[in-house]
């Protein structure tokens, strides 16, 4: 019996952009934003500085949905080429896109494979990579499938925060304790552990909150994935456009954790509506 082709489809908050996704071989769906009335698509007619620009400038920002109809029709195209799909999109805890497509390829006849991935950027990437390497080696869509929903938890994110303005700003903080946090200047530290964006502590000073970062990861490789090692585990930096501080960060982190594989990118556009510009993060996922 002949190997089944597998294509694998991800969206734009794997931090994946059409570029990468064309060398990969793998396909990505560009998320929506509606920016003062206006509509956008991420990496198609939005620039990473033109978001930017614009949240500088105080506009209305605010994520939305994949179309459904846009996502049948990729579908429908690469089922003309391969037999299978394996779609990962971001955390079905941070957005409904799972619980839609999910329920989209109940009418492809079992040929469309939505995976609950639970991860976001970085380790959202990293999930990628890997069906694609399964993918090439042989591995079914359901196998893909099953691989991924199990290894999903095998992952953390830390990200500290340069500002509060944008998470009070949709809603996720009270004005009261924004304003406090805006007069200490502190530096909340947030995590996602698979489900969602949750408050993990709060530091007085950004190399405080990095410090933060790293300890927290460190515990996490120690305790939870039972100290992989460079062997079996990756590191990753993200970032909310600052090339510059992210590359500082990275640089203690390679000090921090000498011998380990470190992958850099910016932190989705969806992610950063709600953090805002010059927060930086630190995240691991386990090799395999």
């Amino acid at each position: 019996m002949d190997m089944a082709k597998v294509a694998i489809v991800t969206d734009t908050n794997s931090g994946i952009m059409p570029p990468e996704a064309q060398q990969h071989g793998v396909y990505v769906f560009p998320m929506p934003f509606t920016i003062d009335d206006a509509d956008y698509l991420e990496a198609v007619n939005l620039s990473r500085d033109q978001f930017y620009e614009k949240m500088e400038a105080g506009a209305d920002i605010k994520t939305s949905q994949p179309s459904l109809e846009t996502l049948m029709k990729l579908w429908e195209e690469l089922l003309q080429e391969y037999d299978e799909i394996v779609h990962i999109p971001m955390s079905s805890g941070l957005s409904g896109s799972y619980q839609s497509a999910r329920m989209l390829a109940e009418d492809y006849d079992g040929k469309v494979f939505v995976v609950n991935n639970q991860r976001i950027s970085v380790t959202q990437r990293q999930s990628v990579l890997d069906a694609k390497e399964m993918a090439d080696n042989g591995a079914t869509g359901q196998e893909i499938l099953e691989f991924l929903e199990q290894d999903k938890f095998n992952s953390s994110i830390y990200i500290m925060l340069n500002t509060l303005q944008y998470l009070k700003k949709g809603g996720r903080i009270t004005p009261a304790a924004a304003a406090i946090g805006t007069m200490l200047k502190l530096k909340p530290v947030l995590t996602i552990q698979g489900d969602k964006l949750d408050a993990f502590s709060k530091a007085r000073t950004s190399s405080q909150g990095k410090n933060t970062m790293i300890n927290a990861l460190k515990n996490d490789l120690e305790n939870r994935f039972g100290n992989p090692g460079p062997e079996g585990a990756r590191l990753f930096v993200a970032h909310t456009h600052d090339e510059a501080a992210a590359l500082a960060f990275k640089a203690e982190i390679e000090a921090a954790f000498p011998g380990y594989d470190i992958y850099m990118d910016e932190l989705p556009l969806s992610i950063s509506t709600h953090i805002g510009p010059g927060a930086l993060g630190i995240a691991c996922t386990l090799n395999h």
